[in-house]
């Protein structure tokens, strides 16, 4: 409840400082690995889910690893997988973001395949170990290329797409990790994967004074 009156409180005021802040590109670093993220892209600063997806992946031994971003946004997770080792392909439907990332894998002096694909799309017969995904969850129609990146549709179609080609490329050897907030429509998400045979569990669970977000394995039902 109190969590529901601080953002009516402030939304107002947010919105405003960050349309001042968003106006320009913005560096974002972690663990010496930085990237310019154009005014069109996926914000990490302010929102927790990358962050919190980074932290995630610090411990994990991805040396040699095959690793798919699936939806990349600024790259910074596919950059510091890249720096951990991996072999990384990034994708994203947003151009503008993966000419940044592009840049900034010069930048970084880090390796990495980055693909102009809708899902799946370029992707068709290849496994990866480790996908990761951090998807837009709120239930509204994008109208641009930019929310994309927050909205998944009036009817949850980014969902209903991912969740019908994701079985595809699950294996009992390799991993994936999805990351939602309790911002989302979670009963609406987890019937759509139950639809399609997959499960989700809560690997991780990560507060703030705002939000919750979890990380969720997800499986294939057999």
């Amino acid at each position: 409840m109190m969590r529901k009156l601080l953002k009516r409180i402030t939304h107002p005021f947010f919105k405003i400082g960050l349309g001042y802040y968003y106006s320009k590109p913005r560096k974002f670093s972690y663990n010496g690995v930085s990237v310019l993220v154009h005014p069109d892209i996926f914000p990490p600063y302010f929102t927790f889910s990358t962050k919190i997806l980074l932290n995630f992946l610090k411990p994990l031994d991805l040396q040699d690893k095959t690793v798919l971003e699936l939806g990349c946004g600024s790259g910074i997770i596919s950059l510091y997988a890249s720096k951990k080792g991996a072999i990384v392909t990034a994708t994203d439907i947003n151009n503008t973001a993966l000419e940044y990332l592009t840049e900034a894998s010069k930048t970084n002096s880090l390796d990495l395949e980055i693909l102009n694909s809708d899902l799946f799309e370029q992707l068709v017969n290849r496994q990866f170990e480790y996908i990761i995904i951090n998807p837009p969850y709120y239930p509204r129609e994008p109208n641009s290329i930019k929310e994309h990146a927050w909205f998944c549709g009036a009817n949850f179609e980014y969902f209903e797409r991912l969740f019908k080609d994701l079985p595809n490329y699950l294996t009992r050897e390799n991993k994936t990790f999805m990351i939602l907030s309790q911002d989302c429509d979670f009963s609406k998400i987890n019937m759509i994967a139950k639809k399609n045979k997959i499960l989700l569990c809560i690997v991780k669970k990560e507060s703030t004074w705002i939000e919750s977000n979890y990380i969720y394995s997800v499986e294939r039902i057999n």
